[in-house]
């Protein structure tokens, strides 16, 4: 049986403290900016993507995700 390799976004020293709400925000944000400037193909913004699905709750991605498609989403896109 093939081994299963869990992984987590890596630390990052902008968000040193215990609490990653923000580390999230900031991951969904940059995979959006990604895929704004290089397309939806783009394999360089996976990592984005990996990272902010292994941080975030799933029902604040659904909700961020129905803010963009309003044209309401608080963030910097």
């Amino acid at each position: 049986m093939a081994e299963i390799e869990l992984k987590t976004a890596p630390a990052d020293y902008r968000f040193p403290t215990t609490n990653q709400s923000r580390h999230c925000f900031t991951r969904y944000v940059e995979f959006h900016r990604c895929v704004a400037a290089k397309g939806d193909d783009a394999s360089e913004c996976e990592k984005f993507a990996k990272f902010y699905r292994s941080l975030c709750p799933g029902e604040w991605v659904d909700r961020w995700n129905e803010q963009r498609e309003n044209g309401i989403f608080p963030g910097p896109l």
